[in-house]
């Protein structure tokens, strides 16, 4: 089963309502800011961060499956950071190549990269800035990898400014997270 449709089968089995039904509650609240969303449902209806992302994701049609194409997604995570598109590629390419179980999802902000749990995201961060999320919990932060906030999506983080920032360190730390993540 899709892992989305199975969160989406979980939501309804664990609350008693439709995905539907809690859009139409969001929508009630006016809520249309990412966060809000998700702090309105883990406030006042007990939600865990995954099914609050789901349902603001869903609200706002800002998820992968509510986009006809996923290249857009992506062209418009560029629009403005055109010369940050080639890390991106590079990137996509070298982890594609660590295994053929790689699902990748493209959201509004950032790409997901996952195996049976995610283990990365890619994100052109600022007009300057790319970031590599990474998810290696336990791990002491050093080299280029740095610790992400509290919270955070992923454990840690590495930031590139060009495409030779791309170097054996990255792809490694990339590797282990992939690894991790069976």
């Amino acid at each position: 089963m899709d892992p989305a449709q199975k969160m989406i089968d979980n939501l309804h089995k664990n609350t008693g309502k439709t995905l539907e039904q809690w859009i139409d509650i969001v929508k009630q609240q006016q809520l249309t800011k990412h966060n809000a969303i998700i702090t309105f449902l883990k406030k006042e209806h007990d939600f865990t961060y995954g099914f609050a992302n789901l349902v603001a994701h869903k609200a706002n049609k800002s998820d992968a499956g509510s986009v006809a194409n996923q290249d857009d997604l992506i062209s418009s995570q560029y629009q403005g950071k055109e010369h940050l598109k080639p890390i991106y590629d590079k990137l996509i390419s070298t982890i594609q190549s660590f295994g053929n179980d790689i699902d990748i999802a493209p959201k509004k902000a950032y790409v997901s990269l996952r195996r049976k749990k995610q283990f990365a995201t890619l994100n052109p961060a600022t007009k300057t800035r790319f970031e590599i999320g990474i998810n290696l919990k336990g791990q002491d932060p050093k080299g280029k990898l740095e610790a992400e906030k509290p919270n955070a999506m992923c454990s840690h983080k590495i930031k590139l400014t060009e495409l030779e920032d791309i170097d054996q360190e990255v792809i490694d730390w990339l590797q282990t997270a992939y690894d991790n993540a069976k």
